[in-house]
């Protein structure tokens, strides 16, 4: 029973993990202090298995977070955040899975299929006439994004370039 209890608790917390906010390794720091320190939590031990289902609900939840600011849908939404919080999130994504040992290949390839879509239905939309660019980093930061991803410039929609906010100091 002891041991259900406490993979309750772990689904529990990691369940939060995975639809907190936009910084989840916050979350799994006050899970773990939850689930063994804090006074009013349960009090368990926890071993390196034990921790495993709460670190994927932070690269589940890193995850979401970089889709959705892919994904064009959402491009005049509030919870869009645009391509720099992208490339934020993806590099804390890629520090968080070095540092835990994560395989995170399949995110690198289905985030680097999401932004060519994403610039490619982004060029489209505004050579079209349809949209005014909503792209809010550099040139610079979309190559280190790319790059990160596997990606070259021959990998990229042509004209992407254009959508860049000229003044780079801003973004």
């Amino acid at each position: 029973m002891i041991d259900q209890d406490k993979k309750e608790y772990i689904e529990e917390e990691a369940f939060l993990v995975q639809n907190s906010g936009e910084i989840p390794e916050v979350t799994l720091q006050s899970s773990l202090h939850y689930l063994t320190e804090d006074p009013d939590g349960p009090g368990l031990e926890l071993n390196g298995d034990d921790i495993i289902p709460l670190k994927q609900a932070v690269v589940e939840r890193y995850r979401a977070i970089i889709l959705r600011d892919l994904d064009p849908g959402n491009r005049d939404k509030r919870i869009y955040r645009g391509l720099a919080r992208c490339r934020v999130n993806w590099q804390r994504l890629r520090k968080f899975c070095a540092r835990e040992n994560i395989d995170f290949a399949g995110i690198r390839a289905e985030t680097a299929e999401a932004l060519q879509y994403f610039l490619q239905q982004e060029v489209l939309d505004v050579k079209g006439g349809k949209r005014s660019s909503c792209i809010n980093c550099s040139r610079e930061d979309i190559d280190s994004l790319s790059a990160s991803l596997g990606l070259s410039s021959a990998d990229l929609p042509q004209g992407w370039q254009e959508l860049c906010p000229e003044d780079d100091a801003s973004a």
